[in-house]
């Protein structure tokens, strides 16, 4: 068997908590925010957990993290 690639684009992107869940953060942060309310974006900020049924597949592109 050979050893497995991490997709690196997604290495970048998550961590793992000491849990073991992956956490990442929000999107729509980067453009178009005079629109958007200053509550909306404090809250875009804040990190969050990676819903479970994404879990399978990104445990597939990242096997060693």
């Amino acid at each position: 068997m050979p050893k497995l690639k991490t997709n690196r684009a997604a290495a970048k992107r998550f961590k793992k908590t000491g849990t073991g869940k992956l956490k990442r953060n929000k999107a729509y942060k980067s453009h178009i925010l005079t629109k958007k309310t200053t509550k909306r974006k404090r809250n875009l900020r804040k990190s969050t957990i990676t819903d479970a049924t994404n879990v399978k597949n990104m445990k597939k592109v990242l096997p060693y993290i």
